[in-house]
């Protein structure tokens, strides 16, 4: 350097702004960062011990990474060369590679490449420092506004340590300014300069966390600022305003700003907070971002994050989006403000999600053919009959009817989990009580699905009629059933329940419903029924889930805590099969507490529907006919049957025996049920031990056997016929206990 260069050095250093005249030049004078550079501190270390590896320093503007690349340069051994990545190209990196071997092969020397603005090094540049920095040739330290994570190579940030630097706090500020004005060489420390403490605040709040900000607007204050009579410089709260007019908001729209702060508004819209949500709006709006960016995810949002909670949402949303476009700029920032406020302040569910479940499905699973009764009839139902069996919902009460939509092979998935926010919250109960009767239904066979038809015959329109009031009955007499139950029982939320015989789970799911916060034990008697109604409780919080029990009500002793008591115990057709009913009702009672209710719910044989019945008049000869009848009616006496030899006083002795005190109920329906061929198989099944044929078998010879089937299935066959179901419901406490 020669006198010359010398001399235009002196001069631009005199002549540079506050901010890069006073930079510090060790870690002394370094203001904030104490969790990077602070005593003791890894960093610190390395630059005193002079053992740098390769650095990135993040964060944003002013907040000290050329500094510490300065104060790194000023303190080590190696040779610094710093270059500005907006600058720098190809040829400035070779030169730089170039010299750091040489002062390595010559002198044994490190070289330390400083990279301001490292992200803006496209990807070829970053990989060509990629062999040097790995070798040792040069000590990378890169500094950068962007996330390294998104906008550096992944293998130079590997072989880097990151170090992320925060915005500047209020009294790291402060006593930056306080340095400013005491430095006689650097500063303002040869002027009488006073600063109003609350034009200092300002300065300081407006700065937004950045020195550099911070010094140019004292600098513009103090030389825009004539001193007065005393030769004191003032600077007051006016002259401060006038110096920073406008907060640094720091805000790339295709930086990590940009993304950071549009998340941080969508998660405090999902969080319900209208403060937050205000706040992250005005910070966007205030630096200019696009408000129809900002109203696209809000009504993104209103689907994913509101949803059935409040279907009113997105309404909301599109009308104030219109709105906007319709006001502009500046009025527009009312709807755009009001859409914010109704998202942050509704209620919400994303149960919307569950569309994204079905679409896993369809991508994983085998596709699986649409049912037959829901296929387009226009062109093929006298043909294949598909549509047929389709059951109209409006011609039911309440205009729902039971019945298969969903593949068979699908049959119980959930996709949709209502939440019980807002308007979804009215219907959750709803949803659920409908899916657990449907399922019910289709688990324990009540209901068959329609198979696609595949042979032609003529079709009677009156059948078709009677065909649209059939399968669903059976889904909605299940659900009376258990809300006969629930009605007797009385429940609170703290209480015990145990559900015997779950099966498909229809009393549990009501149960979990009524005591959230007691608990429900589930008793299954088959393995299959066992994994069933797990795998469906995974679907619940763990602390949510019931506790399922396999066996009989005989067996619960094995399984239960021995003082584990219920408050109430319920079931359907528990004692329906049991050889020893007393014994089970005894067995029960001992897990029933002091004051609690036994509900049951029991098919009475006796009043059951007689298939004899069912058969058109003339269908079979009369005296054939006769003796189906009683041989029909010989099963309902048979003594060895525990199903159907008893009746209601065999009942009440066999809860006084059981020392209970009670009352019941007898209650009959009248259904409408569709004879499919699954339920004649099954009614003449050669291999069911119980099934109606080998009930009747001793009665018939082979040839009348033959005779009455062919009957049963040329007659009854895919029709509607009337049905009468009786289901005894039995209310019951212990002898002793005053309610």
């Amino acid at each position: 350097m020669d006198l010359f260069d010398q001399h235009l050095a002196t001069v631009v250093e005199a002549e540079a702004p506050l901010a890069a005249r006073l930079r510090p030049r060790t870690l002394d004078e370094f203001m904030g960062q104490n969790a990077i550079v602070g005593p003791g501190r890894l960093l610190r270390r390395a630059i005193h011990a002079d053992q740098l590896s390769s650095l990135i320093f993040y964060g944003p503007p002013g907040t000290g990474k050329t500094t510490l690349a300065q104060i790194i340069a000023n303190t080590t051994k190696a040779h610094f060369i710093a270059i500005n990545a907006v600058l720098a190209g190809v040829k400035d990196l070779r030169e730089a590679i170039a010299l750091a071997q040489e002062k390595r092969k010559l002198y044994n020397q490190h070289t330390i490449l400083f990279v301001d603005e490292v992200h803006r090094f496209n990807k070829s540049q970053q990989d060509a420092l990629l062999p040097w920095v790995e070798n040792g040739t040069i000590i990378l330290i890169g500094a950068t506004t962007e996330n390294p994570y998104f906008e550096v190579n992944k293998a130079l940030v590997s072989r880097s340590r990151l170090f992320q630097l925060k915005s500047l706090e209020p009294t790291d500020l402060k006593q930056i300014i306080a340095q400013a004005l005491a430095d006689k060489t650097r500063g303002y420390g040869n002027q009488a300069i006073h600063i109003d403490d609350d034009a200092l605040d300002h300065l300081v709040n407006i700065a937004n966390g950045d020195a550099r900000t911070l010094l140019n607007s004292l600098e513009l204050a103090v030389s825009t600022t004539e001193a007065n009579t005393a030769g004191v410089i003032s600077i007051t709260l006016a002259v401060a305003e006038e110096s920073i007019q406008h907060r640094a908001v720091l805000y790339d729209k295709e930086g990590d700003a940009h993304f950071d702060t549009i998340s941080a508004f969508i998660k405090s819209l999902r969080g319900s907070d209208p403060d937050a949500a205000m706040y992250w709006l005005a910070r966007m709006v205030y630096a200019g971002e696009d408000p129809r960016f900002i109203l696209r995810r809000m009504l993104i949002l209103a689907g994913e994050d509101v949803g059935m909670a409040d279907p009113n949402a997105v309404v909301v949303v599109n009308a104030c989006a219109q709105a906007f476009d319709r006001v502009g700029l500046p009025e527009g920032r009312y709807p755009l403000a009001q859409a914010a406020l109704y998202l942050a302040t509704c209620p919400k569910s994303n149960s919307i999600m569950g569309f994204f479940d079905a679409l896993s499905t369809v991508e994983q699973a085998a596709e699986a053919d649409v049912p037959a009764h829901l296929r387009d009839p226009n062109r093929d139902k006298e043909g294949f009959g598909h549509g047929a069996g389709y059951v109209y919902p409006h011609a039911y009460r309440e205009h729902w009817v039971e019945q298969q939509y969903l593949p068979s092979s699908l049959q119980g998935q959930v996709f949709y989990a209502p939440s019980d926010q807002g308007y979804e919250g009215k219907i959750q109960v709803k949803v659920n009580r409908l899916r657990e009767a449907q399922l019910a239904a289709a688990i324990e066979g009540i209901s068959d699905s329609i198979p696609e038809r595949l042979s032609l015959s003529p079709t009677d329109q009156r059948t078709e009629q009677w065909l649209q009031r059939t399968i669903g009955q059976a889904g909605q007499h299940v659900g009376a059933i258990r809300d006969r139950i629930f009605a007797a029982t009385q429940l609170q939320r703290h209480h015990l329940v145990l559900d015997l015989n779950a099966r498909s789970g229809l009393l549990t799911w009501e149960a979990l419903r009524q005591v959230p916060e007691g608990g429900v034990y589930s008793c299954v008697t088959t393995t299959t029924e066992h994994q069933a109604l797990s795998e469906q409780t995974q679907a619940l919080p763990e602390l949510l889930r019931p506790t399922i029990l396999h066996g009989t009500a005989l067996e619960l002793a094995q399984q239960l805590p021995a003082d584990l008591q219920f408050d109430c115990i319920m079931g359907r057709n528990v004692l329906m099969a049991a050889e020893d009913k007393t014994s089970m009702l005894v067995a029960i009672k001992q897990h029933l507490h002091p004051a609690g209710t036994i509900v049951l719910a029991e098919a009475f044989a006796k009043q059951a529907q007689r298939l004899y019945q069912l058969l058109p008049q003339g269908a079979i000869k009369p005296k054939l006919h006769k003796r189906l009848a009683q041989a029909e009616e010989a099963i309902y006496t048979t003594a060895h049957n525990p199903k159907t030899n008893w009746d209601l006083t065999d009942l009440t002795d066999m809860l006084q025996a059981a020392q209970m005190q009670s009352h019941h109920s007898v209650e009959t329906r009248q259904l409408s049920i569709l004879i499919t061929e699954n339920m004649l198989d099954r009614w003449f099944s050669t291999t069911r031990p119980d099934s109606y044929r080998n009930r009747i078998q001793p009665t018939f010879s082979d040839a009348e056997q033959q005779t009455i089937e062919q009957t049963f299935r040329r007659t009854l066959l895919n029709q509607t016929v009337n049905w009468q179901q009786s289901h005894i419901i039995i209310t019951a406490t212990h002898n002793n206990y005053q309610s």
